[in-house]
């Protein structure tokens, strides 16, 4: 990218949007920052023109988020990190705490793919931009968030049921 005010207002603009997305992701602050800080250098270093660099840095964001995943997959398959918190929060905290972990272990039973769309659609991505983000067709957007949505709320369904019995 050859204007630096640009790059800069493209920054300033998108840093703090995608550190929450890929953190949602990955549930790893410090991997987030790693994973968009180097994204932003790729778009740094990016030759062709970005029409889109709301787009472009959600996709190598998720791109890069699914290839630490395969990297790390057979070492933490079935690993949670624990919720430090949890034990020392007041009572309200820790309801909110445990819906939050509740909602974290629906997410992470979806596919990738399933929950990368409804991480975008809950941070307001539009659908054409859902559909460049994880490469897909935006006609199929829709269907696609309709029937993830159905996944979680099963698997939500199933994460409730597990955490009352």
């Amino acid at each position: 990218m050859e204007d630096q005010t640009s790059w800069e207002a493209i920054y300033a603009e998108h840093r703090v949007e995608l550190l929450r997305y890929v953190h949602r992701l990955t549930r790893d602050v410090h991997l987030a920052e790693d994973v968009v800080q180097d994204a932003f250098l790729r778009l740094w270093r990016e030759t062709r023109v970005v029409d889109n660099p709301r787009s472009w840095l959600y996709r190598v964001c998720t791109n890069m988020v699914r290839d630490h995943a395969r990297r790390t997959m057979t070492r933490e398959r079935h690993a949670l990190p624990m919720d430090e918190e949890q034990a020392a929060a007041p009572d309200e905290e820790l309801e909110r705490s445990e819906s939050v972990r509740i909602v974290r272990l629906a997410l992470e039973r979806l596919i990738p793919r399933d929950r990368e769309a409804l991480l975008l659609r809950e941070s307001g991505f539009r659908y054409a931009e859902i559909a460049d983000v994880i490469d897909v067709r935006a006609e199929i957007v829709p269907t696609l968030i309709a029937r993830a949505l159905k996944r979680f709320q099963k698997a939500y369904r199933q994460e409730t049921t597990d955490v009352a019995s």
